[in-house]
């Protein structure tokens, strides 16, 4: 049942839940088949659905890997390649987010991010990357 979990969380809210959660649904599309974190702001009973996309989630939609069944294929491997530019562009989309003083900082979350699911930036592996930013090898722009 699609809104089974909204609804006790929206139900004294006065909301519909089977119909939030098409709108949830419609609104999510262009990740489908990705896990993605969703805002979901009430005011005066009308709900604003906002899609807070993670390092993670946006790392996987660049990959541009095909659409996976998540209830039949289990600890899939993201082991494609992924260049220094959208690297950056995805930290530019999470440096609100993000804790870094710097946007090198941010740069170097997203690398993380890459490592722990596999791919590879460059053709090189992510934590080479970090150890550049770090010794200054590889400039970063300032945002």
């Amino acid at each position: 049942p699609q809104g089974a979990t909204l609804a006790s969380k929206v139900g004294p809210l006065g909301l519909n839940a089977k119909k939030l959660a098409n709108d949830v649904a419609a609104s999510t599309e262009e990740y489908k088949g990705i896990k993605c974190t969703v805002k979901i702001t009430v005011q005066n009973r009308q709900p604003q659905i906002e899609i807070v996309p993670s390092a993670s989630t946006l790392l996987i939609k660049a990959l541009d890997e095909p659409l996976r069944d998540r209830k039949n294929v289990k600890d899939i491997k993201h082991d494609g390649n992924l260049t220094l530019d959208q690297v950056l562009e995805i930290s530019r989309t999470l440096r609100p987010n993000s804790m870094a003083k710097q946007f090198s900082g941010t740069v170097k979350e997203v690398l993380g991010t890459c490592m722990s699911l596999g791919c590879t930036v460059e053709l090189q592996k992510p934590r080479d990357l970090q150890r550049l930013i770090d010794s200054g090898e590889l400039p970063i722009p300032d945002e």
